[in-house]
């Protein structure tokens, strides 16, 4: 108790950056976007034949994409939302290169009343990794 009270600031910047690495879960848990890994998301394809709905900016996407995705990058999601506005009851995938601004355009979809909105976990980057095809 002791080092505790001589080593306050200690102890609260050990904290801080504990709650700093833990918050993005905690967001992604709170934002109710399902989080859906590539073996989920490639039986969603399969059976449901989803938007996959990539928000790369033009040079990632150009790289290499999954085969039959629309690509709008984050930026312009909102006022490009009529491009997809025949989906807002179906199923949407959603994915960038690591899943951070899926996260963000996912969300952004969920505002705009689509009802089935799924963000790939780990983006393209996990797609990649577990050997699954692209498109260029």
């Amino acid at each position: 108790m002791k080092f505790v009270q001589e080593n306050i600031w200690l102890v609260l910047i050990a904290v801080a950056s504990g709650l700093g690495l833990l918050w993005p879960f905690v967001a992604r848990r709170l934002s109710g976007i399902p989080q859906m890994s590539v073996t989920e998301a490639v039986q969603l394809i399969n059976r449901r034949d989803p938007l996959v709905l990539d928000v790369r900016e033009p040079g990632e996407y150009n790289t290499g994409h999954i085969a039959g995705a629309k690509h709008i990058p984050v930026a312009a999601l909102k006022s490009r939302l009529s491009e997809v506005e025949k989906w807002k009851d179906k199923p949407v995938l959603v994915h960038c290169a690591s899943g951070n601004r899926s996260q963000g355009a996912a969300s952004t979809l969920k505002a705009a009343g689509f009802t089935e909105v799924f963000n790939l976990q780990g983006g393209m980057s996990a797609w990649q990794q577990a050997g699954m095809p692209v498109e260029k």
